[in-house]
């Protein structure tokens, strides 16, 4: 027997998860699910698990059979490494749920070349993460391993497959780059689309320093083409470099929502669209400044600016041009050539495409970029939508020779389980073992084929720690999503990862004697940074919420103030810290809920190539939280975007904010919605986006419509980017 020959019909873990759908007397069989979990590890796993003798055994087979990298074992006594074996075992690991098992062993662990039999179980995984981020530290790999064997810290799925492994990928979850607006660049741009892609991970590229339709080329007879066939190209690209059919290329394009393209940028999502300019696999997203929002609410006309005109006024490319601030100085001034559409009208058009396709995202760049630490400008974002970073364009000549390099980006992610950082003995001490892993994955990242994203990471050391499982602790401690205590439990977790990162960021800086580069430029140097935690005291108020962090040390002012202190004198190390990314199937092996928002149902149904559909509860369902796990569907998106700027207050980044939909919406539960009108229109995106701006949120990710026929729009489950 083996896993490959192993035939659904003779196991019984499959037919036994399916019985979780089927209530008896109306109670929910989540014993099912448990007995699914053994028949699985006892049907599957165990009898497929390659033995060995000795731990040492199977360490010198992996080494010998290029399983496993030897230089990192090799930098601890192999003594050590039986002794972090035997920390581990004491935790008695156990996988909560079928679904957590089957998603590890099938997505995670070490298999033989053949696929036969699986080389590595969960505590194998955690011991080769915890030795690899380590790099030879033993005190750091026996905390690491503390942090991940209780499951309170989870790698991105980059860092967490590939940790350790002879062949391998990148550890890196995805990069930004920017395209400026001549031939070289958007050649050099392409090729570094290729190279990401081959790699792994997903990239976005920001296009709004490209001259728009129609626009003239300098000593040519004709005009430029726009930015549309240079979205074709990527997409093709993508395609093209999907790491031997592995995996499909992901990408993700942005676009100035004031570039003269906007229009022909979103038809191409349109399902109706023309073959020749639809793209089908290419992610869109919006740059919205916050002038559009102005212009929308006055019902004004706006005008559209094309980048050479603008950067030949301002000597920047288009994208580094403050629009809000400039707007009208490049409406009256005639070198830029531009054009006039009514703002509601692309305003309708921007929501009738996301009711359509859940396309396109939106970054309110002023937003971001007011809140920013950092000198220097954002200009756009990921492919989820959550890494909000300074870039410098790059100069290329002729021969495709940088003789200006400037910085793009790549993502060093992680996240912590909010329910298991909560039962931690020391929260501190738990955040700093994560930032130390971060800091590996980003000391340790050098992406030469694309030199502005290597200069970019190895100035900046930007790492990415974000959090899954919010609606989970909520409904766990019996609290409503959304609800005042929720919020405030949302603003303390979140503030504690702001202080703890910035902490250990201080030390590490301490230590090798470094800063990120221009550190001595930021609001960090200047101490403006830690005015709000000066001036405001965010220790909670009411007496759940007290009594949830009484355990837990939670900085006052006067902490915040000799933090600041510390930091003004010795600096930060990390550019950037924190960012809170979607979770797909690692969310499942943590047996918790995805990222912040809240659940789509208790009993999730999820469609699994070749074996056909599994089920997962809720975790911690029973009778007694089954009122606090309300679907996203029928929750307001008010509360939604309500806890994400309860969290966005602290996070130096982004969240990738998904907003869930129903076609025809439930009657109560917007405030705007007249009775008699229950489809979802135009008009309610248009107000959530706008709430959305108000309240401070940075980006909006997805628009998943759940439709009156049961499908849903806007599914599109990046495993790259995904945490």
């Amino acid at each position: 027997m083996s896993l490959k020959t192993i035939d659904p019909n003779d196991v019984s873990y499959y037919d036994l998860n399916n019985e979780i759908n089927l209530p008896v007397n109306g109670q929910i069989q989540l014993k099912k699910d448990k007995e699914a979990l053994a028949a699985f590890l006892d049907q599957n796993v165990i009898p497929n698990t390659k033995k060995f003798t000795s731990l040492k055994e199977r360490f010198t087979y992996l080494i010998n059979n290029d399983y496993l990298e030897k230089e990192f074992i090799n930098k601890y006594d192999f003594s050590f490494i039986e002794h972090l074996y035997q920390q581990l075992e004491q935790h008695h690991f156990e996988f909560k749920t079928f679904m957590a098992a089957y998603k590890f062993y099938a997505q995670y662990a070490l298999k033989t070349n053949d696929g036969a039999y699986y080389l590595e179980s969960f505590i194998d995984r955690v011991a080769i993460n915890a030795l690899f981020f380590a790099d030879g530290d033993e005190k750091l790999a026996l905390q690491l391993g503390n942090e991940l064997i209780n499951q309170r810290y989870q790698p991105a799925t980059p860092s967490f497959l590939n940790a350790g492994r002879k062949r391998r990928g990148e550890l890196v979850s995805c990069f930004l780059i920017q395209m400026t607006d001549d031939m070289n660049s958007i050649g050099r741009g392409i090729n570094s689309a290729l190279q990401l892609s081959r790699i792994g991970g997903g990239v976005g590229i920001t296009l709004s320093n490209l001259r728009g339709a129609g626009a003239p080329i300098k000593n040519i007879q004709g005009a430029a083409s726009g930015v549309v066939p240079v979205m074709k190209l990527l997409e093709d690209s993508f395609s093209y470099s999907n790491q031997l059919g592995q995996r499909q290329g992901a990408g993700a394009v942005y676009l100035n929502v004031f570039h003269p393209d906007i229009e022909a940028f979103l038809a191409t999502k349109r399902e109706n669209a023309d073959e020749k300019v639809r793209v089908k696999t290419l992610s869109l997203g919006v740059v919205v400044p916050d002038k559009y929002y102005e212009l929308v609410a006055k019902d004004a006309e706006m005008y559209l600016f094309d980048p050479w005109g603008v950067e030949r006024s301002y000597g920047v490319p288009f994208s580094y041009v403050d629009i809000t601030k400039e707007y009208d100085n490049m409406v009256s001034n005639p070198d830029i050539p531009k054009k006039k559409i009514k703002a509601r009208e692309l305003e309708t058009e921007i929501s009738k495409l996301q009711q359509e396709s859940g396309y396109p995202y939106i970054i309110n760049i002023d937003t971001a970029n007011e809140a920013s630490p950092i000198a220097g400008k954002i200009i756009m974002s990921n492919l989820c939508s959550e890494i909000l970073q300074v870039q410098k364009p790059s100069i290329i000549n002729n021969k495709q020779e940088y003789t200006e390099l400037g910085t793009d980006i790549s993502c060093n992610l992680g996240s912590t389980n909010i329910v298991n950082l909560m039962a931690s003995p020391d929260f501190g001490k738990s955040v700093e073992s994560m930032v130390r892993a971060l800091t590996f994955v980003t000391d340790h990242s050098s992406i030469d084929v694309v030199p502005s994203v290597q200069n970019g990471n190895a100035q900046a050391h930007t790492i990415g720690l974000g959090a899954m499982g919010l609606h989970a602790f909520l409904a766990k401690n019996h609290m409503y999503y959304g609800s005042k205590e929720a919020l405030e439990f949302t603003s303390t977790y979140f503030m504690l990862l702001n202080y703890w990162t910035l902490v250990a960021s201080n030390k590490i800086a301490q230590e090798r004697q470094e800063t990120f580069v221009d550190f001595d430029k930021s609001d960090y140097a200047s101490g403006k940074y830690f005015e709000k935690y000066l001036s405001q005291d965010f220790t909670p108020k009411s007496a759940k919420i007290k009594s949830i962090f009484e355990d837990v040390f939670v900085p006052t002012p006067a902490d915040w103030d000799k933090l600041k202190q510390n930091i003004i004198q010795t600096g930060l190390y990390h550019q950037n810290r924190l960012a809170v990314a979607p979770n797909g199937s690692i969310s499942y092996i943590n047996d918790t809920t995805a990222s912040l928002h809240p659940i789509i149902n208790k009993i999730e149904e999820r469609q699994e190539r070749k074996i056909g559909k599994i089920y997962y509860p809720a975790p911690y369902l029973s009778n007694d939280t089954i009122p606090y796990y309300q679907s996203a569907y029928d929750t307001s998106m008010i509360k939604v975007i309500d806890t994400y700027a309860a969290a966005q207050q602290h996070v130096d980044q982004g969240m990738s904010l998904t907003l869930f939909m129903r076609s025809s919406i439930p009657t109560g539960l917007y405030p705007w919605k007249e009775k008699h009108i229950d489809k979802m229109t135009t008009r309610d995106l248009s107000i959530l986006r706008n709430y959305a701006h108000s309240k401070g949120i940075k980006s909006i990710y997805y628009i998943r419509t759940f439709t009156d026929d049961n499908s849903e729009v806007g599914v599109n489950e990046c495993e790259s980017c995904t945490i």
